[in-house]
């Protein structure tokens, strides 16, 4: 088996574990509020993120950091999570996945004026048709998606797009250990803060499922570092578009819901816009 080929089946590990947090989420999300969510999530994978560090280069690589950076990620991750654990609350979760997938585009228009990076016109063609996909998911007439569950999955992406960005800048110093660690150290600090007023005391039988959610949520990140570290970009990132396989079938079995015509065809654009990308980042490189 090929380096390129392994990353590439680790890659799909990652999105199905992913794919199983978030469902984790969406349980927990019906007897809590968003903000505890975001918060629950953060303490829970942070044991696992602990050892990891300890496993991979010891607690020293995480004092070297860039503040400002890990603290802006740490906001970002409390926007991004809280407004996906709203909307997972109140929307399946293939539809969820389907306007959350504007997110890689969106990281590629915030790379103009924030990293300096050249885009083409095709690709800002690209990223115009893909808008216009998740314009279709909402149905601005009023008549569907055009709520504001949906529009907490756009501004989840956004941030999602700018911890993105920010990710680029820091990890020229920073190693990755240490960007996931603070990330989920600040998530669980933030969120808990902004949650405590509200806070609701965890039950008996959600204890499994914040483990479920830890284990899941810790392995999906370091599978996720594996395969892009491993691979190219432009061979891995496309196997995340398989998430939506995932929230197909996790809908269907858990809460019988299916996604109806239009919500495929906005999804399919948003996907062919994102492929068409990193086709033509592959060319360039």
């Amino acid at each position: 088996m090929t380096p390129s080929v392994r990353g590439m089946l680790v890659m799909l590990v990652a999105v199905a574990l992913f794919a199983l947090m978030d469902t984790g989420m969406k349980l927990l999300a019906a007897h809590y509020p968003a903000t505890q969510v975001a918060a629950l999530r953060g303490l829970a994978s942070w044991p696992f993120v602990v050892v990891w560090v300890l496993l991979s280069g010891g607690p020293g690589q995480l004092l070297r950091v860039r503040w400002p950076l890990h603290l802006l990620r740490g906001v970002l991750a409390v926007v991004m999570l809280a407004a996906f654990a709203y909307a997972l609350k109140r929307l399946p979760l293939a539809e969820t996945y389907a306007l959350f997938f504007v997110a890689p585009l969106l990281v590629t228009a915030l790379a103009v004026p924030l990293l300096g990076e050249r885009v083409g016109w095709r690709r800002w063609c690209a990223i115009g048709v893909g808008l216009l996909g998740t314009l279709v998911i909402l149905r601005p007439s009023g008549q569907g998606m055009l709520s504001l569950s949906g529009l907490a999955v756009l501004a989840s992406a956004l941030a999602y797009a700018i911890g993105a960005v920010s990710v680029r800048v820091l990890g020229r110093t920073d190693t990755t250990q240490a960007m996931v660690f603070w990330m989920l150290s600040l998530l669980a600090v933030f969120a808990t803060v902004v949650a405590w007023p509200d806070w609701q005391a965890v039950r008996g039988e959600d204890v499994w499922l914040l483990a479920g959610i830890g284990a899941t949520g810790a392995a999906g990140q370091y599978c996720v570092t594996e395969a892009f570290r491993r691979t190219p970009a432009s061979l891995v990132a496309p196997l995340e578009y398989t998430a939506l396989v995932w929230a197909l079938g996790l809908d269907w079995l858990l809460w019988r819901t299916f996604p109806d015509a239009i919500t495929f065809v906005g999804a399919g654009i948003i996907v062919a816009s994102g492929l068409y990308l990193i086709r033509g980042e592959r060319r360039e490189t």
